[in-house]
């Protein structure tokens, strides 16, 4: 049985690329959903609120995180 080089380059180079896709997907779809929640919210500045030491703010938006890369793990 022989390696076939090529094939596992091509393997190694479609798993990097896919990384890729990955991430930037998933800094995307973050970024959309935190600036979609922010809009959505507007009666509480969250932002200040987690400066503040807020921990209910920051367990929301780290749920959101979650469930967003969640969604983006899934799809890709």
């Amino acid at each position: 049985m022989e390696l076939d080089w090529g094939m596992i380059l091509n393997q190694y180079i479609r798993a990097i690329g896919w990384s890729i896709a990955a991430s930037v997907g998933f800094a995307f779809g973050i970024g959309i959903a935190l600036k979609v929640f922010d809009l959505l919210s507007t009666d509480i500045d969250e932002w200040e609120e987690i400066k503040k030491g807020n921990m209910g703010v920051a367990l929301i938006f780290i749920s959101l995180i979650v469930m967003v890369g969640l969604l983006v793990y899934k799809v890709i």
